[in-house]
């Protein structure tokens, strides 16, 4: 038994073997196809000149060089949250709020508040009794394109600030 199973491992070697090797007529095959191919391939006279060789191909794209870049900032499609607040400390919010942080914990909102005020903003703070969260607002504006400029510029400090319409 033991016999029949070497037996039958070295004939499956063997076979593994042979079948895999590269047979003479596939490359024959391969360097005939290679030499049609470069016998219809035409050549260029390397002498002739700039001005008497025409391209055949022309190019797929052109360079133009850049004289003005102008970016437009899309503030219409800034991403407003909607929330009911009251303020807790503050003179009062506009229509569009720059929110720098949420809190559950006020002690937490007001030590951010504090550091907001110290930097120079006229930071707020606002409580959603919805979502049961004190809001740190930065900066309050009446227009929506003030409010998007300043958020953007906050994020550089506060990453997750974002803008609040409040009702």
């Amino acid at each position: 038994m033991k016999k029949l199973v070497v037996f039958s491992a070295a004939v499956c070697v063997a076979m593994a073997f042979t079948s895999c090797k590269s047979s003479e007529s596939a490359y024959k095959k391969a360097y005939e196809k290679a030499k049609a191919n470069e016998n219809n391939v035409t050549t260029v006279d390397p002498v002739q000149t700039q001005d008497s060789y025409t391209p055949s191909v022309t190019p797929m794209t052109t360079e133009t060089p850049v004289t003005d870049t102008r970016v437009v900032d899309n503030t219409d499609n800034a991403v407003v949250r909607q929330e009911r607040l009251s303020v807790v400390d503050g003179a009062g919010l506009k229509n569009y709020s720059v929110v720098v942080g949420s809190f559950s914990v006020k002690a937490n909102a007001v030590g951010l508040q504090q550091r907001l005020k110290a930097a120079g903003y006229p930071a707020q703070l606002g409580y959603n009794a919805d979502r049961n969260m004190y809001r740190v607002i930065a900066t309050t504006f009446d227009s929506k394109g003030e409010a998007v400029n300043s958020r953007d510029q906050l994020r550089g400090s506060y990453a997750d600030a974002w803008l609040l319409f409040a009702q």
